[in-house]
């Protein structure tokens, strides 16, 4: 069985273009589950992974396609494209712009992990990462994407963009209170 966590997605910009995280470590998700720092890092270590961009974990429905995918502190860093060509990746659009759904959920087979026996907390020190869908009810809270254009491409590529977007949210959070 596939597990899930979440990614909500905050920002997408019109050409189907996302930057953010579609995992943070150190977060209990809804299935009880935590991912731990390296989880992934079998799954990325060859550079020829193949984890697809789906809609709703349907393996029918690829809807895209994943530019960067790699690990860091915080956790799973992905960029990705919408395949605006492919109908169901053009509603995707639409219903992400619109608000209507704001998640993003990955697909994974636990390969070790341990139990923690006072919180029953499942503890993810390795998973086979098969996919990262769109999913209109995603698991984790902690992740977020911001948007992505052309120009913003250097930014994006040394993981300031998100630093940036980060402050600018927190800077505005001040502000409201």
């Amino acid at each position: 069985m596939l597990n899930a966590q979440r990614l909500e997605l905050k920002h997408i910009d019109d050409k189907g273009n996302f930057a953010g995280y579609a995992s943070v470590f150190g977060v209990v998700d809804n299935q009880n589950d935590m991912m731990l720092e390296g989880a992934f890092a079998a799954t990325l270590l060859d550079g020829k992974h193949n984890v697809k961009l789906l809609w709703q974990h349907n393996m029918d429905e690829p809807i895209g396609v994943f530019t960067l995918l790699r690990e860091d502190a915080r956790g799973l860093y992905v960029e990705g494209r919408l395949l605006l060509e492919v109908q169901r990746a053009k509603e995707a659009h639409a219903l992400l712009k619109a608000g209507a759904i704001a998640g993003l959920s990955i697909g994974y087979v636990p390969v070790r992990y341990r139990i923690d026996p006072l919180t029953g907390v499942r503890l993810l020190e390795e998973v086979a990462l098969y996919e990262i869908s769109l999913v209109t009810f995603p698991a984790n809270a902690e992740a977020n994407v911001h948007a992505v254009k052309q120009e913003e491409t250097s930014l994006l590529r040394s993981g300031e963009l998100i630093r940036l977007s980060d402050a600018i949210d927190e800077a505005i959070a001040v502000i409201s209170r």
